[in-house]
């Protein structure tokens, strides 16, 4: 089955790495069930990793949701390729995709939804319209299928794929990682670690402001490191300075590629975001061993409920419910490794990168038998 995958921006987040993984598992180097084609709009990492993996790439404009003459070029592109299936990762891509069915008859078109976001009225309504040249739908958790049924789409074509990690690339020790000994962070203090972009729904600066309660729950010392860059970087550590977070407690350390090195430096991963739909950094921070302390926001209940999955959710936006919330991950080894392992477990069992594929697989022949 030749796939033609789409993206608008192929940079360097969760759904690049969806895509990568994608190929990577069901392409040539993988099970071999999908030749691999790659077109976008505005190029990034993503280009330059599946150029290496030997993926043929173009580059398409495509300035609108309902940009026409898009939708001429990628079915042509569909054409001079032999596409059978579009699979698409945002709302502008797909209604590009399903605009070029009318041009060429042949190829299917499957969307998934990375988002828990609800559409405006008018949105709804095109997607109303549209809704009958859509072939097949992921949602990447339960919250993310109400939101599209919400959002106009019919339920019978949407079905839920959890995103998956491969266990062996997070595999390894503490001894495995440098990023202690770079920061100066001895080995006996406990790091948590959380790694994202410095956006409004990320949740930093109430992230932040549950570290400085912490401090006054707990006299285990701590630092709080945060990878990540993003247009709030300055202001939170404006905010740091102000509540007298000096950098033993928090440390910046900015975009980082080395992901398994920072993960194995850290004791807890930390999520503090309000939109995520099923986050990759999570499932791969567990993966790596680490028990996680989540907003119980979105798709993260998918991820786990309790502790017998591996962590806690969290209450958004509560400094103080936050920082109670984290201490028994300071205070009390054996709940720190029960965590850990049922982490590792339930990473295994659920969200293992294999099992993604092959729901995803399954779900392509069922838009191409339609």
């Amino acid at each position: 089955m030749r796939v033609l995958y789409l993206l608008n921006f192929a940079g360097k987040a969760g759904t690049e790495r969806y895509v990568e993984s994608l190929v990577k598992y069901l392409g040539p180097q993988g099970s071999g069930q999908v030749e691999p084609h790659f077109a976008y709009n505005t190029a990034g990492l993503l280009v330059e990793r599946l150029e290496a993996m030997g993926v043929p790439t173009r580059q398409l404009p495509m300035n609108s949701r309902f940009d026409l003459k898009a939708a001429k070029a990628l079915a042509a592109l569909c054409g001079e390729w032999d596409i059978d299936l579009i699979h698409c990762h945002y709302l502008r891509e797909n209604y590009i995709a399903l605009l070029a069915k009318w041009y060429n008859k042949k190829v299917r078109v499957v969307y998934t939804n990375h988002f828990i976001l609800t559409n405006d009225l008018v949105t709804r309504i095109s997607n109303r319209l549209l809704d009958k040249r859509q072939d097949r739908m992921i949602a990447v958790c339960n919250k993310g299928r109400e939101q599209l049924i919400a959002n106009g789409w019919s339920a019978d074509k949407i079905q839920v794929v959890h995103n998956g990690v491969d266990l062996s690339a997070w595999s390894g020790t503490r001894t495995d990682s440098t990023l202690r000994a770079e920061l100066g962070i001895p080995e006996n203090r406990f790091v948590m670690l959380c790694a994202s972009r410095f956006a409004d729904d990320k949740g930093h600066s109430y992230l932040i402001r549950s570290v400085k309660a912490l401090q006054g729950l707990t006299q285990v010392p701590f630092t709080l490191v945060l990878a990540g860059d993003g247009e709030l970087l300055e202001p939170t550590k404006a905010l740091c300075s102000q509540l007298g977070l000096d950098s033993d407690v928090v440390k910046f350390i900015g975009f980082r590629k080395d992901m398994k090195n920072l993960f194995k430096a850290a004791d807890l991963y930390i999520n503090s975001s309000r939109h995520e739909a099923l986050s990759f950094l999570i499932i791969e921070a567990m993966a790596a061993g680490l028990p996680a302390a989540i907003t119980d926001m979105a798709g993260n209940p998918d991820i786990l409920t309790g502790p017998e999955q591996g962590g806690v959710l969290l209450p958004y936006d509560d400094p103080e419910g936050t920082a109670k919330g984290l201490v028994p991950f300071l205070e009390d080894p054996d709940f720190l490794k029960r965590c850990r392992e049922n982490a590792e477990k339930n990473v295994k069992e659920r969200f293992e990168l294999g099992k993604l594929s092959q729901d995803t697989y399954q779900v392509y022949k069922k838009a191409v038998q339609k």
